[in-house]
């Protein structure tokens, strides 16, 4: 059975040199700094904070948003809330490492000039690598293989569409920044836990002729764009077609997150992917496109979204939306990390335990990218750590559907 938290684990840092935050934190950010800073030709004031916030990465401390770093004020304004005030002036490597990844983003897009004023306002600065991977052979072949679906049986469609959004989370650009041989494999390696029955108990297939139930709705938190949010995309859409949701809210970004999450201007990107790819997947996009169209689909950008906090701390509005659903599923590694809170879980803590403060029921699909993990029955951790895989909890060969109703 999995164990009751007596109290909260400790916070995760990143300042153990040699562990999986340190290396995100001392290796990963200066790659995308370079990445960005390579991708678009940009001018010299741009180019100087660049490189300000690569020294600022190496050896500096956390700084408060500069006063041209939101025009409305408004944005600043959160980041009080959000802990700027007890963080500022402390190492990136002392502070809670959700804390200091989000703040690293937010500073890369004020050093871009996202937020403007200017001529880079408004643009992503991830745009071509996420364009890249949309456009790659591999996801040709994804939406190609498509065209088998209609073959299977009910249950086995449903079942490699859902499977098909939990390994689409392996499609991660971020991740393989800092690990380019990691989340490149083919099959599905043995789920460490899968509640995936629970979670078709909340979403059932309609029986013919029983009487009409309360409407069913789905809340699907995404996480990354291109090929891991078209198969989120393909579920949604799956999900509508055999009457097991009857509406569907799905939440992305609202600016630029984490170099590949999604946001609203990727949504339509992969959208547009699906209708030109041809067969089975246009069939699938263009009946998403009609859903968005008269309301069954819905997206929504919360500005929580993008906090460096845990969902435990989310607004009220953000409560009720999630408190209204059937079900919210929340797609990938950051998204776990918020859900259960970034820390030390031995990993056979109650998954329900850890989650009960949401309001309503909660899944998480989610490929194994960083250390926090719980809901692993004790047996399953003995045959991972026996394993000789050290680095099962961050390499992304594994993954989890775990759910609380």
């Amino acid at each position: 059975m999995p164990d009751t938290p007596s109290a909260p684990a400790p916070v995760i840092l990143g300042n153990e040199p040699g562990s999986f935050p340190h290396g995100v934190l001392a290796e990963r950010h200066p790659a995308i700094v370079r990445q960005v800073r390579d991708a678009f030709p940009l001018g010299p004031e741009r180019r100087r904070a660049l490189d300000a916030l690569l020294v600022s990465c190496a050896d500096g401390v956390v700084e408060p948003l500069p006063a041209d770093a939101d025009p409305t004020g408004r944005d600043r304004d959160r980041w009080a809330r959000w802990g700027m005030d007890a963080y500022a002036g402390r190492s990136w490597y002392e502070v809670p490492w959700l804390w200091a990844e989000s703040h690293f983003y937010r500073r890369l897009l004020d050093a871009f000039g996202h937020f403007g004023p200017g001529p880079w306002q408004g643009v992503d600065p991830f745009r071509p690598a996420k364009l890249a991977e949309l456009d790659a052979p591999e996801t040709d072949e994804e939406l190609a293989a498509l065209d088998g679906l209609d073959a299977l049986p009910a249950e086995e469609r449903t079942r490699a569409l859902l499977h098909g959004s939990l390994w689409g989370n392996r499609a991660d650009l971020g991740f393989r920044l800092s690990d380019p041989g990691a989340a490149t494999g083919g099959g599905a390696e043995p789920l460490v836990a899968d509640d995936s029955a629970t979670l078709w108990s909340l979403l059932p297939a309609p029986a013919a002729g029983a009487p009409r139930r309360e409407p069913v709705t789905l809340c699907l938190v995404a996480d990354n764009a291109g090929r891991e949010l078209v198969p989120d995309l393909l579920l949604v859409a799956h999900l509508l077609a055999e009457g097991r949701v009857d509406r569907a809210v799905l939440h992305v970004k609202p600016y630029p997150y984490y170099v590949s999450d999604a946001t609203p201007a990727d949504v339509l990107d992969a959208l547009r992917r699906l209708v030109a790819a041809g067969g089975t997947a246009a069939g699938y996009g263009e009946r998403l496109w009609t859903a968005l169209t008269d309301g069954r689909v819905t997206v929504r950008a919360h500005p929580f979204s993008c906090a460096p906090l845990p969902y435990a701390d989310m607004p009220g509005d953000l409560r009720e939306d999630f408190a209204a659903a059937t079900v919210t599923v929340l797609k990938g590694d950051l998204n776990y990390r918020r859900l259960v809170g970034d820390r030390w879980w031995p990993p056979t803590t109650s998954f329900a335990d850890v989650t009960a403060y949401f309001p309503g029921p909660v899944a998480a699909l989610r490929t194994l990218k960083s250390d926090v993990v719980t809901g692993l029955d004790a047996g399953t951790v003995s045959a991972l750590e026996a394993s000789g895989e050290r680095r099962w909890r961050t390499s992304g060969t594994h993954a989890l559907i775990q759910v609380r109703r």
